[in-house]
């Protein structure tokens, strides 16, 4: 595996953490907040799955909020227009893992870095501004909202070689995402898996170049 001339991290669950709502969560529906948070998260993702399964994209966004209605009502909680307007606003406003900052101080030494994320640009760029992350990333923020479909499809991935002008196996990969990871590499990425939750690797035929519990592991498997 040669060092990438470029890394590119997915953005929710491996630079900002999704479960940073839990607090907020909890606050409007005490005791419910965690359970909340994941069941929006994993419904969130699904339709992500499936809405390219049939053909049928909408943005993060509508995704976003789709998957909160369904995770409301599944928990029988109350989906009142304030609250769900202030949970919608917090995936702007979404905290960084601790190491993040960091980690990323550390590979973008000798190499340029960008995001390739599900969200919608808007919703990028809000969460990256409200992190000052664009010291690392200026404008090498890319979003599938090019491509009308979600990860794991190839199209997704091509954004990235052709808006950094490189070959596939010039380009690092990092995800947080298992299937992401795989999906990447399936592409000819060198794929990097920050295994926070000390996952099993993905049955996919893809297994990851390298993976580690956190982003800094992964800035050590690379050359500084």
């Amino acid at each position: 595996m040669q060092d990438p001339k470029a890394l590119v991290f997915d953005a929710y669950g491996t630079l900002f953490d999704v479960h940073s709502v839990t607090r907020l969560a909890d606050s409007l529906h005490p005791g419910k907040g965690a359970a909340l948070s994941q069941a929006w998260r994993t419904k969130q993702l699904e339709y992500t799955w499936q809405r390219s399964l049939m053909g049928r994209y909408d943005d993060f966004n509508a995704v976003t909020a789709e998957a909160l209605d369904w995770a409301l009502e599944s928990l029988q909680l109350a989906a009142t227009g304030e609250a769900r307007t202030a949970l919608m606003a917090a995936y702007r406003t979404l905290g960084l893992f601790p190491e993040v900052r960091g980690a990323l101080a550390r590979l973008g030494e000798r190499r340029p870095l960008a995001i390739l994320s599900n969200g919608h640009p808007d919703m990028l760029d809000a969460v990256v501004d409200h992190n000052e992350l664009r010291v690392f990333f200026g404008e090498r923020v890319f979003s599938v909202h090019e491509a009308g479909v979600f990860k794991p499809d190839p199209r997704v991935y091509a954004i990235v070689t052709a808006r950094l002008e490189l070959a596939a196996g010039s380009i690092g990969f990092v995800s947080s995402n298992g299937w992401d990871a795989a999906g990447a590499k399936s592409f000819g990425f060198s794929a990097f898996w920050v295994n926070r939750g000390k996952a099993p690797v993905e049955r996919l035929g893809s297994p990851p170049d390298g993976a580690a519990d956190d982003l800094a592991g992964v800035a050590a498997l690379l050359p500084a």
